[in-house]
Formats: structure tokens, sequence, C-alpha cells
């Protein structure tokens, strides 16, 4: 039996490759499709869309209930810096960001999430409909990780899980067991290609989940955008964890690993 649900887009293939899924298995898809952030194409793969700022909560909430829409889905990345940027929240937003007690993106979006609860708009995991392509335990790639390789993921996986559970970033990059370069705002991409620029070929990029990763948002994912800043930055190392991390497209994105001569492991945590 087909169901409705609703849809917040935000940048990057994650919600295109979630709503194709959803509309495959013949169910149907009420995106809100954030302005600054969401693909186009989007439009093409909603039963119903409609174009609104990251700071129009009220009118998020309103098209949701106008077409009976008590489930959603957040998937997309919406970068942290468009809080600096000129994003002018509605009343409703207005209202809540005086109810933070700081910005950090768990914080931020957790409270979000209250809202939408409060008007019996539940939230999904991230994940649904693209379960298959959670990563597994293992090395994934024909590749396998050197000895040197293997410290230096030993030496930075608890690094790694410290930033997340501040909710500063989810990556950090390493190199002969030194940290090269921490995620904050600027995004994985980024600190990967930053990373590569001031330690040069060699690196090794860790990506977790929070310690406790609410699944409805922000969880970790890794697509075609992820693999050509490893090879920008000549880092062929990428050790992500098990069951908490997203693989987009994940046969065609391994097959792309292989062609680069890059390695990709799973880690139980």
């Amino acid at each position: 039996m087909s169901k409705s649900f609703g849809l917040i887009a935000g940048n990057g293939s994650f919600p295109l490759l979630l709503a194709e899924e959803a509309k495959r298995r013949g169910d149907h898809v009420y995106a809100v499709a954030l302005k600054e952030e969401a693909d186009p194409s989007i439009e093409l793969h909603a039963d119903k869309f409609t174009w609104l700022s990251i700071g129009q909560l009220g009118k998020t909430i309103s098209f949701f209930k106008e077409n009976g829409i008590t489930e959603a889905v957040m998937a997309g990345q919406v970068k942290h810096t468009q809080l600096f940027k000129n994003i002018i929240p509605d009343l409703r937003a207005a209202k809540l960001l005086g109810k933070v007690l700081n910005k950090k993106a768990e914080s931020l979006l957790s409270i979000v999430i209250q809202e939408f609860e409060s008007e019996g708009i539940h939230f999904l995991p991230s994940t649904s409909y693209l379960e298959h392509w959670l990563c597994e335990t293992g090395v994934l790639t024909k590749r396998k990780p050197s000895k040197d390789e293997e410290a230096d993921i030993a030496f930075g996986l608890p690094l790694a899980r410290t930033m997340a559970g501040q909710d500063i970033g989810q990556t950090i990059v390493v190199k002969d067991k030194s940290v090269i370069a921490v995620e904050a705002m600027e995004g994985t991409d980024a600190c990967i290609r930053r990373a590569g620029e001031i330690a040069g070929p060699g690196c090794v990029v860790i990506k977790v989940a929070r310690p406790r990763q609410d699944l409805r948002f922000d969880i970790p994912v890794i697509g075609s955008r992820t693999l050509e800043s490893l090879k920008a930055a000549g880092a062929p190392v990428l050790a992500l964890e098990t069951g908490k991390t997203l693989l987009l497209g994940k046969d065609q994105l391994l097959k792309d690993a292989d062609a680069a001569k890059l390695t990709i492991t799973g880690l139980q945590i």
C-alpha cells in the first residue's frame, strides 16, 4: 500500500536518490526544496513541491499540513555557514532561534524537529528507502589499507569520535599519526582538500557519526563529490563508521573507487 511523505531537500544527490527510490516503490513525495541549497531537478522527482527559504519554517509546516503529511524526511546537506549569510527567519523560526543555547547543528535541528512534532509531523530516519546503501564492516574496495594506513586509522578514530561528540565535525584527516585537518563548518570535501594542500598525498580520511547519532538528520553521507575530493588531495584511504554512513549509489561508487585505486573501509565502532 502506497503512502505519502514529506521531504525537506538540501543540496547534493541524496534527496534526489531518496525521492527516486520512494517513487520506484510506489510512494508519493511532497518536497520542500530549500532555495539556498536544493538541486532544481528535485521538481522531477516529487508529486508536489514548493521552493522555500531555509528560514521559512512556518510555510514549510503549512505546506506539509495542507497536503496531509504526517511523516517527513530530511535529506541533503544544508551548509552550516548559511547561518551567517542573509537568511531571514520567519516569526516561527525566529522564536525557535531565541530558545537555542548555541548554534551547533545538533542543537538547531533537534529543536526544529520538535516544532514539527508539535504539529503532528514526525520525522523518519534519513536512511529511509536507502538502507541497502549503508556502509558495511570491512574493506569494501579492491585496494586494502597498508599497515601504516591502518595505524593512522587506529590513531585518528578516537579523535574523530571526540570531535563528532562535540558536534564540531564528523571528519578528521591524519597522516603519519598527525592530525592534518578537522572538519568544521566548511564540510567534508573542503576539509579533505585542505588536508591535501597542507600535507600532500598520503592522507587518511576518517568519517564517523556522532556517538549518539540521531538518524533523522545530519548522518554521514559519501558520494561522488567525496571521491573527487579524495583524488584531488591524493588521499587514498577513507574509513567510515559501519551502519551509520550512507554510500550514495553504492555499487557505482565502489566501482569508481576501485578505478581510482582508493580504499573504502567500514569500521565497527
